[in-house]
């Protein structure tokens, strides 16, 4: 069934009367037929099926027994629902002999499944989230502005119920979500004692874990792909995970990360530079580090200054002899 979308003085839905239409089609049942001019102020009545033109003259028209016309309504109704009660008995009479092979009366169900395709994994998370009673935990690593716009986009539809019914959310962001319009303007909507934000320089991927019995981990870059964790010891080792680098995160509300230290090194040109001893190429420190790879040069390019470096080979000689990484060992 549709709404009467064509009148917009008669706005309502062809499953319901309006006053007018309810007072003419009483007044026809009494009377035997109703003038047709006096029915244009109730459309619903011919969308219902409710009047017919009068054979013997146009100008008036018949009222439908109601007994009549609700049979009309019911009849593809009910036609639908035997449809769907053979359907499953169908079904059930396809699984039967599976279940007593898939089920273990006491063991419990231990479960790695791979969800592929943006649908199926949104479907899982959504129903995930709806089971969702005490505490979600949340990795959130940095992308491309479209990509964070979509994913702030995501977080807004599926957190608000949860905060909603007074479920814990602890998120963690990558240091240079602090700076990301959206993400701070999505934070500052959930910004209270249930909900708690930090950031740290570096996330490695995404990860959501609900009331510690069920986690979501993507296994390729496109996110088309994911994995569904419900193995008890598997969603308990990344749950503590997650409380190592919350133990390391700053929390948001606590100001900028990168001020400069003494030495004149900033936060995130001090976790620059432990990704350039290591041999790490700009493009991939730029991705570790939830920045493009012009910010990641310009970061660069000030650590060289900083420490007088001259080229790159030298940098990475100079950070390893300059000690600013002596308190990582």
């Amino acid at each position: 069934m549709t709404s009467n979308g064509t009148n917009t003085t008669h706005p309502h839905t062809v499953t319901e009367l309006c006053e007018d239409g309810r007072r003419l089609y009483a007044g026809a049942l009494r009377t035997g037929r109703v003038l047709r001019t006096d029915a244009e102020s109730a459309p619903c009545l011919m969308e219902f099926a409710l009047l017919h033109p009068d054979p013997d003259d146009a100008q008036w028209l018949r009222p439908v027994p109601p007994a009549i016309a609700l049979a009309q309504r019911l009849n593809p109704i009910e036609r639908e629902i035997t449809e769907h009660r053979r359907l499953s008995i169908a079904l059930s009479e396809v699984f039967e002999p599976f279940m007593a092979l898939g089920v273990q009366d006491t063991a419990p169900t231990h479960s790695i499944s791979v969800l592929e395709g943006l649908d199926r994994i949104n479907a899982a998370l959504d129903l995930a989230t709806a089971q969702c009673q005490t505490e979600m935990l949340t990795v959130q690593p940095s992308g491309s502005a479209r990509s964070a716009e979509h994913r702030v986009l995501e977080a807004l539809e599926r957190d608000k119920p949860l905060i909603e019914r007074g479920v814990r959310i602890r998120t963690l962001y990558q240091h240079t979500a602090r700076y990301n319009p959206e993400r701070l303007a999505y934070v500052d909507q959930f910004a209270n004692g249930k909900v708690e934000y930090r950031t740290i320089d570096e996330l490695v991927e995404r990860l959501i874990i609900c009331d510690e019995a069920v986690a979501f981990i993507p296994i390729r870059e496109d996110r088309q792909v994911a994995l569904e964790l419900r193995h008890p010891g598997l969603v308990r080792y990344l749950t503590k995970v997650f409380e190592f680098m919350w133990g390391r995160a700053v929390p948001l509300s606590a100001g900028a990360p990168y001020e400069t230290a003494s030495d004149g090194i900033t936060g995130i040109q001090h976790s620059i530079a432990k990704l350039l001893v290591e041999g790490h190429v700009d493009e991939a420190i730029a991705r570790r580090l939830g920045m493009n790879v012009r910010t990641c040069r310009a970061h660069i390019a000030k650590l060289a200054s900083a420490l007088g470096s001259g080229s790159r080979a030298q940098l990475g000689f100079l950070i390893a002899q300059s000690g600013i990484l002596d308190h990582d060992s």
